[in-house]
């Protein structure tokens, strides 16, 4: 087994980077400079439209004063998983072999042993999410805004699209990956970290972006007794299963257009996001494959159904764009943690 600690020296010079890439001058940030137009409330359960420029939340600049948990990353192999040996598009039908990196924030705040919150983060290795939520729990965690609580940053197994093992991970409409996350990842935490995670599923989240979104919403749709919090960049709500379960023929498209309208509401929050030119953009709705209207979908049927959620649309923005990423991730989740009470 690999594995190291990262604390929050290293982490914050990497997000520094990351935010220098991106930045506007911090006054800007901060909303309401010359020429910008009112930061929007994004607390509240109103849809919202963020329009250009971009700006990266205070909240992701690390903050001296407040104290920093720790990084711990290690690495899972497919001969190890009962559940996903490995599959890949170039070589259909045969088992192939990969290492899966995970990561565990701890908080600061944390006293070992006791069972805590946490958010279950998809393509937790993509540095949009993998640096910049540690430092977002840090600051919130500090300003009691979100609970102490922990964070598993799960990599996917390799691949892309339909016939890869991300697609067959993230984009299956079933429980399996919740049943990985359950047996596989989360006690290996618990055993070598020596933290618990709570059973309260009011205290269990779930995010990702694109496909990584889907699969979040997946894991609280089949198992609401797990997981009731979900966080969604750019959700692939789209038919990228291809037919992988024939129960849903058309993919994360069935949330939209049969799950959620044709079931009792379920115990679910969700914040979600798609931007202007996300995926798919021009594309007819017939194919069920453009991630614009997919997410103007979800969010008719989640109000048709009295889901408490909250819906952003961003003008000018692409496919998970770092800029949306950077400036709304430590206001999102706090409104996905309202409610839950903050200790």
């Amino acid at each position: 087994m690999r594995w190291c600690v990262v604390s929050g020296f290293r982490r914050t010079a990497v997000l520094g980077t990351m935010l220098c890439m991106l930045a506007l001058p911090i006054a800007a940030q901060r909303g309401g400079g010359p020429g910008q137009a009112p930061r929007p409330n994004m607390l509240d359960d109103s849809d919202v439209v963020l329009k250009p420029p971009f700006a990266n939340s205070p909240d992701l600049i690390p903050n001296p004063n407040a104290p920093q948990g720790k990084v711990h990353r290690f690495t899972m192999k497919s001969a190890d998983s009962k559940i996903y040996k490995g599959i890949s598009r170039d070589k259909p039908g045969e088992v192939v072999p990969y290492e899966r990196p995970v990561a565990v924030y701890i908080p600061a705040q944390y006293v070992p042993g006791t069972a805590a919150p946490f958010i279950v983060v998809q393509d937790g290795y993509n540095p949009k999410y993998h640096y910049s939520v540690p430092t977002a729990l840090d600051n919130l965690i500090h300003q009691k805004k979100v609970p102490v609580m922990l964070a598993v940053l799960v990599q996917h197994g390799g691949g892309d699209g339909p016939g890869s093992q991300r697609g067959l991970e993230y984009d299956t409409v079933s429980d399996t990956y919740t049943t990985f996350i359950e047996t596989e990842v989360l006690p290996r935490i618990e055993r070598d970290y020596k933290v618990r995670f709570t059973k309260d599923p009011e205290g269990r989240a779930t995010m990702g972006g694109s496909s990584g979104a889907a699969c979040a919403l997946t894991m609280a749709w089949f198992h609401p007794e797990l997981y009731r919090r979900v966080l969604s960049y750019s959700g692939t709500f789209v038919d990228q299963a291809r037919g992988s379960n024939p129960a849903y023929p058309f993919g994360a498209w069935e949330y939209h257009s049969t799950l959620i309208p044709n079931n009792e509401r379920k115990p679910l929050r969700i914040w979600f996001h798609v931007s202007e030119l996300d995926n798919g953009a021009t594309r007819e709705e017939s194919t069920h494959g453009n991630w614009v209207i997919a997410n103007q979908r979800m969010s008719a049927a989640l109000t048709a159904k009295g889901y408490p959620h909250k819906y952003v649309f961003a003008e000018g923005a692409r496919h998970t764009d770092a800029n949306v990423v950077l400036q709304t991730l430590p206001d999102a989740l706090t409104w996905l943690w309202q409610g839950y009470g903050v200790k």
